[in-house]
């Protein structure tokens, strides 16, 4: 009997089951929701229409995107604003095989507009308990300090935090990189260490090898978002591999925002053939230009990974995953289930 034929790559990747680590939810507003929410509060926003919203998200390097990114937010100011945002997300990753999401959220960049910080987590929550009911994807929500801030800040966010902890699974570090490196909220994270949260940190996107030195020694971080400047110290490489620390890579996030200047040359297949955890994921991908699949789909066209390499970038979301170990089994077995199928 012949084996049963193997379904297309790109069918294969939609329908691989995988966990998204890196997900700015703040990320995920399409021009349409941005333009829809605006004028459902009454926000004036500096574009006509959806095509210029479109045309704005052109940009070379991070801090440009970011200009873009809190502008956008401006428009998000109800806890149905914010449940519309991550339910909208929560069906497009859905219907991108992700049946586990690991999302984070920027408080500080609504309590600054004078949101407060339930009426933000509310909206998130609900939309959270939505996705598990409609899609049965299960969900964690990571609270991210925003670097080019200062630590008292950092500080009055944790605090009111304490409230929801029960709901949070980790804190986070991003924004502007470079000349915010991650010894500066190192007394933060000791404090929400404390508390029980977990930690994760951007570190060595646009800032150096120390940068993320810094994030493993100085804040402890359980799990590194980026990580691709690792690769010009291979004894940071060893440590990383050696350590199994997840790095949560965003291969169209790179090309965006000039990380990498082409596809081809992205570091994806050499951090797997180092032994690093690696995995894919999306970012921002309304600013991006592409949610989970689409990550998966264009290093694999560029790298040629082969089905081995994406089952692989799929086990590593879970195992880098802050899921109890019972349920990670549960993900791996469905995923062999899956590959099995063909």
């Amino acid at each position: 009997m012949s084996a049963p034929a193997l379904a297309p790559m790109g069918d294969f990747i939609t329908g691989l089951p995988k966990a998204e680590l890196h997900l700015h939810i703040e990320g995920s507003l399409e021009p349409e929701l941005m333009f829809a929410l605006a004028e459902r509060n009454g926000v004036a926003i500096p574009y006509a229409n959806i095509e210029e919203i479109r045309a704005a998200y052109h940009f070379s390097r991070l801090q440009d995107f970011l200009d873009i990114y809190y502008a956008g937010a401006a428009v998000l100011l109800t806890v149905r604003d914010f449940h519309d945002l991550a339910a909208a997300y929560f069906d497009r990753a859905a219907a991108d095989g992700v049946v586990h999401a690991e999302i984070m959220f920027d408080p500080q960049t609504h309590t600054a507009r004078g949101v407060s910080f339930d009426t933000v987590i509310t909206g998130l929550l609900s939309a959270m308990e939505e996705a598990e009911t409609k899609h049965g994807m299960t969900t964690k929500l990571i609270l991210s300090f925003l670097r080019h801030l200062d630590e008292a800040d950092a500080f009055e966010t944790l605090e009111a935090a304490r409230p929801w902890l029960d709901r949070i699974a980790a804190v986070g570090l991003d924004s502007s990189e470079l000349g915010h490196p991650p010894e500066k909220f190192a007394r933060v994270f000791a404090a929400a260490r404390a508390l029980g949260l977990k930690s994760v940190a951007h570190a060595g996107e646009e800032g150096p090898p120390d940068y993320v030195y810094q994030a493993l020694d100085l804040l402890a971080i359980d799990r590194l978002d980026h990580g691709n400047r690792s690769l010009e110290d291979p004894v940071l490489v060893a440590r990383l591999a050696r350590t199994a620390m997840t790095l949560t890579v965003c291969p169209l996030s790179n090309l965006k925002l000039c990380v990498v200047d082409d596809m081809v040359a992205h570091p994806i297949d050499r951090m797997l053939r180092a032994g690093l955890r690696a995995t894919v994921n999306s970012d921002d991908p309304a600013y991006f230009g592409g949610y989970i699949a689409d990550n998966y789909r264009a290093v694999e066209a560029a790298r040629g990974l082969t089905r081995a390499d994406l089952v692989t970038l799929a086990r590593n979301s879970f195992l880098g995953s802050f899921l109890p170990d019972d349920a990670v089994a549960a993900h791996l077995a469905k995923l062999d289930a899956y590959v099995a199928r063909g």
